[in-house]
């Protein structure tokens, strides 16, 4: 019988689900995949922000990984709000223990689109040291590549030079996020350990609807390594996915706020 392609996707709950475990779900669901989850944090949020959350601690966290790991034949991981340094050690050390880790995608979610700050200093580090070493892929956005970095990304050369120094915390490959810069078209950075750098560029889509798009791009993104491709062609396919739901979606009207990338 034919096994179904299983991807684990280790983040909060958004009860708006416009991001998180519910945003990442759809996208790999969207992509032919079956989304097992292990629940980091809950939140109480809207299209307007978040009105509250509280963390999972972290040995529940790990036990939802193992229950995953244990049963299904996952083809890949992909994290993204840890909720603190104790979250991000707890899953760097049970991901850790697997000698033959499916391909792992971490988002860095540092703090909400609203600014609701969710992974203090200490937890960047953790992230940097524990985790990055043992993810294929990590896919920050402009802040997100500063804060890795050290390195200030307010230009294309900037990103790519960001892109270069987190290259050097062991992880496999960097797609640093051009959708925080200006213009028309939107520039995403790639390289790929002993590569050279990849630029995927797309038209800026003029819409209020991006709640979770970095969701639905990493989550995406895992889903094609799962199918087994290389993570150029991944990114590749995350990034159409991306594209399509942006531009179906973009007068849909879902609150009164950024309402969600909807992948459909």
């Amino acid at each position: 019988m034919k096994k179904p392609l299983c991807v684990l996707t280790i983040a909060g709950s958004d009860s708006g689900a416009g991001a998180g475990v519910q945003a990442d779900a759809r996208a790999i669901h969207a992509l032919g995949g079956y989304a097992l989850t292990a629940v980091t944090a809950v939140t109480a949020q809207d299209t307007r922000g978040i009105a509250a959350w509280r963390a999972v601690e972290p040995d529940l966290i790990v036990a939802q990984i193992a229950a995953a790991l244990g049963d299904f034949a996952v083809g890949a991981i992909k994290t993204g709000l840890l909720p603190g340094a104790a979250a991000v050690r707890a899953v760097a050390k049970e991901l850790g223990r697997h000698k033959r880790l499916p391909p792992l995608v971490v988002d860095p979610v540092v703090a909400s689109t609203s600014g609701e700050g969710f992974l203090p200093f200490a937890g960047v580090k953790a992230l940097r040291h524990e985790l990055l070493p043992l993810a294929r892929l990590v896919t920050p956005n402009w802040p997100e590549a500063e804060i890795l970095s050290g390195w200030p990304v307010r230009t294309d050369a900037e990103a790519e030079a960001a892109a270069h120094r987190i290259l050097k915390s062991g992880v496999g490959a960097v797609l640093v996020k051009g959708g925080h810069g200006g213009g028309d078209t939107c520039r995403d950075c790639l390289l790929v350990a002993g590569g050279e750098v990849q630029w995927f560029s797309s038209p800026r889509i003029d819409t209020k609807n991006t709640h979770g798009t970095g969701c639905v791009l990493s989550a995406g993104i895992a889903t094609g390594l799962a199918r087994g491709l290389k993570v150029p062609a991944a990114v590749e396919q995350a990034r159409e996915l991306l594209l399509r739901s942006l531009k179906q979606n973009r007068r849909q009207v879902w609150g009164a706020g950024r309402g969600p990338a909807f992948p459909g």
